[in-house]
């Protein structure tokens, strides 16, 4: 495959770039690992409950969690790591990837990462530093 350009995503404060091509081969590494907090919001929470065919209110009882005044998804368990609970470990994908919250759509441009360039390369195979004719253009901070 040499000389087939991949698209890569920028946004506006980042100095890196996202392949999501990568996302094919990687496992699901944001849907797994550390503990954490994966928060959705009312008008998040309707559309996951109509994708899974159920209401907000059993939704939120069986698949949510409270943790502070705020709603987050809940986590599976095992010896060695965490998993969203809408991330199948057979398929290595998401199951409601059509109406997933929007911290999950974001990633990997959330602002803890503006600074952690580091970390998130990582965690995350698709993110890559800019090609040189994107930087020669304005890099990673041109938005799109």
């Amino acid at each position: 495959m040499t000389g087939v350009m991949t698209e890569q995503v920028t946004k506006e404060g980042f100095d890196f770039c996202f392949e999501p091509a990568a996302c094919d081969e990687c496992g699901g590494r944001c849907c797994r690992g550390e503990p954490g907090h994966i928060w959705v919001s009312p008008a998040e929470i309707e559309g996951i409950a109509s994708h899974l065919r159920t209401n907000p209110v059993d939704f939120t009882a069986s698949c949510l969690r409270r943790v502070g005044g705020r709603l987050s998804i809940r986590e599976r368990r095992t010896a060695t790591d965490h998993f969203c609970l809408f991330f199948d470990e057979q398929s290595c994908r998401c199951t409601i990837y059509p109406v997933r919250p929007a911290q999950c759509r974001l990633f990997p441009f959330w602002n803890h990462f503006k600074t952690c360039r580091e970390e998130v390369m990582k965690e995350c195979p698709g993110v890559k530093p800019c090609r040189r004719e994107r930087k020669e253009r304005g890099g990673c901070g041109t938005g799109r």
